[in-house]
């Protein structure tokens, strides 16, 4: 065996290599106290690489979930905002309750309740009240040529284009003659013109087509509004309501009443006066009982927010965990490296470090543990919510705040789960720390 691999040369040796360590990190000049221990927190994480990269993976996911989330839920938000903006803020809409089938109720919407009759008698007997329209769902397939599409068909009144502002991109809406007289006459959304037309390379006005095998007439191109998420506005064709009822679906009963009020200030007059009027008409005396449900633009908007917000919150509290479960593998770490550097400590205190000095160092390495794990997790949440708001046409909405808030929450995960293990780092012994194996 020769000199230099006697244990106890080695044990001086690296004693000596860490009591020259200690000096150089002290001796750094120009330096002030908190910068030379992040400098020193940053050598010995970077000693052990691959552990610190996966100490910190709980944070990086945590951190990028909880910012992919917020930025999604916002930009649905601002979608949704953008979708209800081009409906007429006086807008109300009634529907039918839901049926029941053999125990079974099938939701709200799907009831056999609401009339044509009871739609003409609001737009006459109810005050405030400028244009009222029944409409009948006839979903089902168009055909033209040698194309087809699968879309949702409605038979409406002519005045549902001023309900919904309805642009005519080309050609014209239902006009009274074509209700009257039953025409057979469609108007059809951008969707449906792409789809059926503009691959071919034809102009859809005046063209034939089939609607669950009856013919009408393309007679107007509608403007295009947009997609909600994946309900696509444009994916629509309307058709006479008395076409509707007499050649496609027939029956007497209407799937809902689109009404527009004069203003907004008569919305919730206007809305409890239906209410009232319909039941006198259904003979409903407990309000409970009401076969139909009557909502404004406002209602649907606000439960659409209160669904984002109630999924946003869910989504972020589980991406918390990840949070928590990071700093709970931090301070595992951090017990160990206490664990392996029992000697460094005690010869940082032999020469004159106190207890707060290694408890200071120790806690820095724990944070920096998390802010680098804090700033990887949030370049790649900022990324993976771009790279989704992208994929699903929705608008790529980031605030700031959710960032700052994210990585602040992060340094506060490293500090308190780094405090157990650098408080008993400090009160080591240094007599019994220099004497470690």
């Amino acid at each position: 065996m020769s000199i230099t691999e006697h244990p106890m040369i080695e044990e001086q040796q690296d004693t000596l290599s860490l009591l020259k360590h200690t000096l150089q990190t002290r001796r750094i000049r120009g330096f002030p106290a908190l910068l030379r221990n992040c400098v020193s927190a940053l050598r010995s994480l970077r000693t052990n690489m691959l552990r610190s990269l996966l100490t910190s993976l709980g944070i990086i996911i945590g951190v990028g979930a909880v910012i992919m989330m917020l930025s999604v839920s916002e930009g649905i938000a601002a979608l949704v905002n953008r979708h209800f903006s081009l409906l007429s803020p006086n807008e109300l809409i009634i529907s039918p309750q839901s049926t029941n089938t053999q125990g079974v109720r099938l939701g709200s919407g799907t009831g056999k309740n609401l009339t044509q009759a009871d739609a003409d008698a609001i737009a006459q007997q109810v005050p405030h009240v400028t244009a009222v329209s029944p409409v009948l769902n006839a979903a089902g397939q168009v055909i033209f040529q040698n194309q087809n599409w699968v879309t949702s068909v409605q038979g409406v009144y002519p005045n549902f284009q001023q309900i919904n502002n309805w642009q005519v991109q080309e050609g014209s809406f239902i006009t009274d003659s074509d209700e009257k007289s039953a025409h057979a006459v469609a108007v059809i959304g951008q969707t449906v013109a792409d789809n059926l037309f503009t691959r071919l390379g034809v102009d859809p006005i005046g063209q034939g087509i089939r609607i669950r095998n009856v013919p009408f007439t393309v007679i107007g191109v509608l403007a295009p509004k947009g997609a909600i998420g994946v309900t696509d506005a444009d994916d629509i064709v309307y058709i006479p309501y008395s076409t509707a009822q007499q050649r496609v679906v027939g029956g007497s009963y209407v799937s809902s009443v689109d009404v527009q009020v004069e203003s907004s200030e008569h919305v919730n007059d206007v809305q409890k006066v239906i209410q009232q009027a319909l039941e006198q008409r259904h003979h409903i005396a407990d309000p409970s009982q009401d076969d139909f449900a009557v909502w404004d633009q406002n209602q649907i908007l606000q439960m659409a927010q209160r669904i984002g917000q109630s999924l946003t919150v869910l989504l972020v509290s589980i991406a918390a965990v990840s949070l928590v479960v990071g700093g709970i593998g931090i301070m595992n770490i951090m017990l160990v490296s206490v664990t392996e550097r029992t000697r460094e400590i005690g010869v940082r205190i032999a020469i004159g470090a106190r207890p707060q000095d290694v408890m200071i160092q120790f806690l820095i390495e724990a944070v920096m543990l998390s802010v680098i794990g804090g700033v990887i997790g949030t370049l790649l949440g900022i990324l993976g919510a771009f790279i989704n708001a992208k994929a699903n046409h929705y608008p790529f909405v980031l605030d700031p705040l959710s960032v700052l808030l994210a990585f602040g929450f992060a340094a506060i995960v490293g500090i308190i789960f780094g405090f157990y293990p650098a408080q008993r780092a400090a009160r080591l012994d240094p007599i019994v720390a220099l004497r470690a194996e």
